[in-house]
């Protein structure tokens, strides 16, 4: 799969957000089938980690520095 480069900041903050979103999810106290979630969270933030270390290994091509476009995001 190819993503055109003007995609990528959006798929990162996408994700981002979604990453933040089960975070939140994960700790409500009415949530049924934890387990599945976890898991959903974990394939998420392992997806979150590769974007941001292929996007760091790219930076020159995207016209903006990961650190400015995620502030407070650290690179593995």
């Amino acid at each position: 799969m190819e993503i055109p480069k003007a995609y990528v900041p959006t798929l990162l903050s996408a994700i981002r957000d979604s990453v933040r979103y089960n975070e939140q999810l994960l700790r409500s106290e009415t949530l049924k089938d934890r387990d599945d979630y976890e898991e959903h969270f974990v394939h998420l933030t392992q997806f979150f980690e590769y974007l941001k270390e292929e996007y760091v290994n790219n930076e020159d091509e995207y016209g903006i520095k990961l650190a400015q476009l995620l502030p407070g995001e650290v690179t593995s």
